[in-house]
Order: C-alpha cells, then structure tokens, then sequence
C-alpha cells in the first residue's frame, strides 16, 4: 500500500504493510495503560515538557489546580452558609394582640422582647426568627455566585481529568497530591461551615 499526498501509513486508518488494522491503541496514538514518561503533552502539543525541569513544572501546575478545585468548593459551601445564616436572620414581629403567635413567641427560645414605636405610639412586640426552609427562594446575590463557582469547578474538574487520562503517572500522582493537599488545607473548613 502506498501513502498517498504526503499521508503516513498511521494516518490512513491504521493500517500496517499487510493491511491489516494495527488496533483503535496506535491510531488513535492514546496509551491504553499507564507509562513513565517527561515528555508528555498536556492539553494539547505546545504544551510538551522538553525537560525534567519543565515537566516538574506541568506537575506542579497539575498540583495546584487541583488545589483550585479544592477551594472552589470549599468556597461555595461558605457561599451556601453565608446564604443560610442570612435567612435565619430574616424576622417577623409578632404583636400582643394576636394570641396565638404570641404564645408560641414566648416560647421560642430564639425569640426576645422589644417596643415597637410607629407614629409616636409604642407597643410592646416579641421578635422571631423566621423558620428555616429546606430550600430557600431564588436570589440572584446567593445563586448567581453559587452558579459560576461550579461552572469553574467543573471546568478545573474536567481538565484534571484530562490529565489523568493521558496515563501519565507523573500526572496522575500530581492530581492526587493536590487532591489531598487541598483537604489537608481547606477540609476541616467545609466540616465546621457545614456544622455551624
């Protein structure tokens, strides 16, 4: 078989001299287990390391992005705390004359006594905190912070999975020291947002 318009033999479908298909593994020039190797391209074939200083350099931007994504979602969870706090202390007055709220005012523990004054009269009230919903109504400020932090988390997600799929163990083990370094770092933030 002959290479047609300065075509290679890897390029025309896989094929080997006897035409026989050399395996998807060859022509789609991805490594199907994993492999040591420093020059490996990342992301695309400009970003090849040329040495071993350059490659520990793509491990250490492999470590630091996953650090990033690390912090992307420690810093939503603080987003959705932040949003819950604010709605806990979104209150109610509760005036004298109705009975039944009242009642249930002073016997909440949240609750305290105040002198509500409108138009020079003053009446005593009871303030309450308003009960929490499971799910909060839709607020730009809270959903449209929340909503760009997992877009950008879940594109630093898919680029660290990119870089594992290159089979790469030097990536590979840079994705999971960043991994762990970042909850080493940021981990017992998300317990005490969460617990708080």
């Amino acid at each position: 078989m002959v290479a047609h318009e300065g075509h290679d033999m890897a390029s025309m479908g896989g094929m080997d001299m006897d035409g026989t298909s050399s395996g998807s593994s060859m022509s789609m020039g991805m490594p199907m287990s994993f492999f040591t190797s420093t020059t490996t391209p990342l992301y695309s074939e400009a970003w090849t390391p040329a040495s071993a200083g350059a490659y520990a350099g793509t491990c250490i931007f492999l470590i630091i992005l996953a650090i990033l994504l690390r912090a992307l979602l420690t810093a939503k969870t603080f987003l959705e705390y932040r949003a819950l706090q604010s709605a806990m202390k979104r209150r109610y007055v509760v005036t004298a004359d109705q009975q039944t709220a009242t009642d249930k005012a002073f016997n909440d523990a949240n609750s305290m006594t105040g002198i509500l004054t409108t138009n020079g009269l003053q009446e005593n009230v009871r303030i309450v905190e308003a009960p929490a919903r499971h799910v909060q109504p839709f607020r730009f400020s809270v959903d449209l912070p929340r909503a760009a932090i997992m877009t950008v988390a879940a594109g630093v997600g898919y680029l660290l999975m990119l870089a594992v799929m290159t089979y790469n163990v030097g990536y590979f083990l840079s994705v999971l020291a960043g991994a762990f370094i970042g909850e080493l770092a940021l981990g017992r933030f998300n317990q005490g947002a969460m617990s708080m």
